[in-house]
C-alpha cells in the first residue's frame, strides 16, 4: 500500500509537519472504521490553474519556455496528493487530510529546445497546508500559533530543498514562490522492500545516506528531534480513548507496557551509546528511495533519496537503524491491514556489515587504510549502535501509529501496524539482551 512516487518527488510538502500535533488534534477525526473512500477528483485542471501554471512556467524556466505559446502549454494533474495532521508516513497512501497537488508541466513535442532547458517540469501547489487552523473549536490563538508553524515547516523545507538540489542529492529547483515551486521530473519507480537485501542497491542505498550525513546545514543541530517529538506523542496517546472493541483490545495490551518507563529505560540506554550526530533523512524507507529510469543496470548512481519531511540533526544509529527496520515491512498488500511483517527479513549481521563498508568508504576517507583488523572494530562498533537504536525506530514508528489509528480516515491498519512495531521492539530488545 505504497505510495507512487513520480517523477522523483513525494506527496509530503512539509519538513517539519510530523511535529505539527496540536493539544486539539486528537478530537479531528472519529475512531474511523476501514474502508474511508476519497471522493472522486478531477484529472484535468480548470482554466484558470493552467493560466497561472503557464505564467509560473514563463516566468521561472528559460530557453524555449520564454516564447511558449499559452495554447501550446501541456499540463496535467499527476496527483492529489494527500496530508492528515499529524504528518502521514511517506510509504502510506492517502485517503484524507489536507491538499496539495502535482502536475506535470510540458512543452510541446514541435517546440525545439533553444538550450539546455528542462523539456518537462514538477508544478508542487502547497494547497491547504498553510490551513491548519481549520479544525473546529480550535482558538484563535491555536489557529494562529498553528499557521506559523505551517509557514516556518514551508519555509524550512525550501530551504533544505534547495539545498539538496544545489548539491545534487535530490531533484533540481527550478522555482520557488509562496504557492508551491517548479522541480525537476525525474523518471523512476520506487523500490520494493525486496530490493533492500540486493548488495548492489544496499551499498549505493549506504553511499546516499553517508552524502547526506556529511552535509552541513543551516538548522538546529541539537539531537532534540528523536525524543522530544516521541515524548509529544507518547503525550497525546497517554490521552487517547477510543470505542471500537479491535482497537481498546489492542490499545488495552500497548499501555500495558508501560510505555513510559519503557521510553525512559530507551532514553537511558541511548545517551549511553555512541552515536555521532548528523543531519538525518529519519525516513529512509523503500518508498523513498527511486530507481532512476534507464539507470537499472548501472554499476551506481541509479538511486536517489527523496521526501525529507522527517529530515533533522539526529544520531547516526537512528537513520540507519529505522532502513534497516523497513526490511521488515511491505506495505504492498492489498488487504486489510495493507501490510505485511516478517521480523526474519531484518538484515543479518553479514548483510549490515557490507552495509557498514560502504558507508563507512563514503563517510570517512581514513576508514579505507585502517588496517583490517581496526575496520572490523569499528564495524563491530557500529552495529551495537544501530541495533540499539533500531529500538527507537520501532517505539517512535508504534507511538505514531497509535495517534494515526485515531485521528486519521487513511484506509491503513494503523492499531494493528502499532502492534507489530511494538512487538518487534520486544523481540529487538531479547535479541540484545536488554
Amino acid at each position: 500500500m505504497k505510495t507512487k512516487f513520480i517523477n522523483g518527488v513525494s506527496s509530503s510538502p512539509s519538513l517539519t509537519l510530523g511535529l505539527l500535533v496540536s493539544e486539539n488534534a486528537l478530537a479531528v477525526q472519529p475512531d474511523a472504521e476501514p474502508g474511508f473512500k476519497e471522493a472522486p477528483r478531477s484529472e484535468e485542471p480548470d482554466s484558470q490553474m493552467k493560466r497561472k501554471a503557464f505564467l509560473w512556467c514563463k516566468e521561472f524556466l528559460h530557453g524555449a519556455w520564454k516564447s511558449l505559446a499559452e495554447e501550446d502549454f501541456h499540463i496535467s494533474i499527476i496527483r492529489w496528493a494527500v496530508l492528515s495532521v499529524p504528518s502521514i508516513h511517506p510509504s502510506i497512501r492517502c485517503r484524507g487530510g489536507l491538499s496539495n497537488m502535482l502536475f506535470l508541466c510540458a512543452l510541446p513535442e514541435t517546440q525545439k529546445s533553444i538550450a539546455d532547458e528542462p523539456r518537462s517540469v514538477l508544478l508542487r501547489l502547497y494547497g491547504a497546508i498553510l490551513q491548519m487552523s481549520c479544525n473546529k473549536g480550535e482558538s484563535k490563538q491555536s489557529n494562529k500559533e498553528n499557521m506559523f508553524q505551517g509557514t516556518e515547516a514551508l519555509v524550512l523545507e525550501s530551504v533544505m530543498f534547495a539545498i539538496l538540489a544545489e548539491r545534487e542529492l535530490g531533484p533540481k529547483l527550478y522555482g520557488i514562490f509562496p504557492q508551491g515551486r517548479l522541480e525537476q521530473f525525474v523518471p523512476s519507480r520506487k523500490l520494493e522492500t525486496s530490493e533492500l537485501k540486493d548488495p548492489s542497491l544496499s551499498a549505493e542505498i549506504a553511499q546516499k545516506m553517508a552524502r547526506f550525513h556529511g552535509m552541513r546545514m543551516p538548522f538546529n543541530k541539537e539531537p532534540k528531534w528523536l525524543f522530544g517529538t516521541m515524548e509529544k506523542y507518547l503525550n497525546q496517546v497517554l490521552r487517547i480513548t477510543f470505542t471500537r472493541d479491535s482497537h481498546v483490545r489492542m490499545f488495552s495490551r500497548l499501555v500495558s507496557f508501560n510505555l513510559l518507563k519503557e521510553m525512559e529505560a530507551l532514553k537511558s540506554l541511548l545517551e549511553s551509546t555512541s552515536s555521532p550526530v548528523v543531519f538525518c533523512h529519519n525516513d529512509c524507507q523503500e518508498g523513498n528511495i527511486l530507481l532512476l529510469n534507464g539507470r537499472e543496470n548501472s554499476d551506481r548512481q541509479k538511486l536517489m533519496l527523496i521526501d525529507f519531511e522527517y529530515s533533522s540533526y539526529n544520531y547516526r544509529g537512528f537513520d540507519i537503524g529505522n532502513h534497516f527496520c523497513e526490511w521488515m515491512y511491505d506495505y504492498t498488500y492489498d488487504k486489510f491491514p495493507f501490510f505485511k511483517a516478517n521480523l526474519k527479513n531484518y538484515p543479518s549481521k553479514a548483510q549490515q556489515l557490507h552495509f557498514f563498508s560502504s558507508y563507512l568508504l563514503e563517510s570517512d576517507s581514513r576508514f579505507e587504510n585502517l588496517s583490517e583488523e581496526e575496520q572490523v572494530k569499528v564495524k563491530e562498533e557500529m552495529l551495537v549502535e544501530v541495533n540499539r537504536f533500531a529500538l527507537a525506530s520501532h517505539f517512535f514508528w508504534g507511538l505514531w501509529s497509535i495517534i494515526q489509528a485515531r485521528i486519521s480516515t487513511i484506509e491503513f491498519g494503523y492499531m494493528e501496524y502499532a502492534v507489530a512495531r511494538f512487538d518487534a521492539y520486544f523481540e529487538q530488545k531479547r535479541r540484545l539482551g536488554k
